[in-house]
């Protein structure tokens, strides 16, 4: 009983330590953000601000014509959310057609799907690229929605999730009458959903933080998500940390707030069979 307490002990300061270095810099950042330029260089290391002002978050969203901000954030939103609809979308039916759809040499195209998970992202890119340019997607949000929505690890999380599922379920359901779709849709959609939570999570955050693809298939200023954005921002105010931090601190703001009122569904999905009653 005394060493369960004391490993509970152990456990919870690390935890706490843990904790400290993770939100330190972030709370760092969020006061930087609130201080002028002349403090942050007079001031030297200091966590609080002397006089709080706004004049940073002012200066980026509406004094800065040549970086849009307010736009690259909005673009941000639609690309993220657009290609997490997506995601959600082509891995639930891609799941289901390899768990419960019997076709020739269904198991053996699973295989090389997997099998493609062992090449790098990067050896894509240059293919990928020629893909675009000759759907004319080159500049247009739609090359960054679009690649990545069938996902090979979202498919096999998935689908892993699915062969959880008793196939009696189905069968009870063909049994009364229901079709392929209505199976899908009415049995096997309400209990994938935890899972299907994970998938958006990590395709919302992914697609809100990639900053390589986006650099390299789109190059006009305004349709610039705002992970790339950022780099610009940074080389334009290299001299004014306050503005850059400021910055840095806005393209947090959703998938924090993601984070936040998702946990407890986040927390739920790490459970992979606790959507199946049994």
């Amino acid at each position: 009983m005394k060493e369960n307490k004391t490993t509970k002990i152990v456990a919870f300061v690390f935890l706490l330590i843990m904790a400290i270095i993770w939100i330190f810099p972030i709370l760092w950042g969020v006061f930087t953000s609130f201080k002028s330029e002349e403090e942050i260089v007079a001031a030297g290391v200091s966590f609080l601000p002397i006089h709080w002002t706004i004049n940073n978050y002012t200066e980026l969203l509406f004094n800065n014509a040549s970086s849009p901000v307010i736009k690259w954030f909005i673009n941000s939103l639609i690309i993220a959310v657009s290609h997490t609809v997506l995601v959600l979308i082509v891995v639930a039916l891609a799941s289901y057609g390899y768990t419960r759809l019997e076709f020739k040499g269904r198991d053996f195209l699973f295989g090389i799907l997997l099998a493609s998970m062992m090449f790098p992202g990067v050896v894509n890119l240059i293919p990928l690229y020629s893909i675009m340019d000759q759907l004319g997607w080159v500049n247009n949000l739609l090359a960054v929605i679009v690649p990545g929505a069938a996902g090979v690890f979202n498919i096999f999380l998935v689908r892993q999730f699915v062969l959880g599922i008793p196939k009696t379920f189905d069968e009870s359901a063909r049994i009364d009458g229901a079709n392929e779709f209505q199976i899908f849709y009415l049995i096997i959609l309400p209990l994938i959903k935890p899972v299907l939570t994970v998938v958006a999570l990590f395709s919302f955050t992914g697609a809100w933080n990639d900053f390589l693809w986006p650099s390299i298939v789109l190059n006009d200023i305004e349709k610039l998500p705002i992970t790339p954005g950022l780099q610009l921002l940074q080389g334009q105010y290299l001299t004014y940390p306050g503005i850059g931090t400021a910055g840095a601190l806005i393209a947090l703001i959703p998938t924090f707030l993601l984070y936040l009122f998702a946990q407890k569904y986040f927390m739920q999905s790490m459970s992979l069979s606790s959507g199946v009653k049994g």
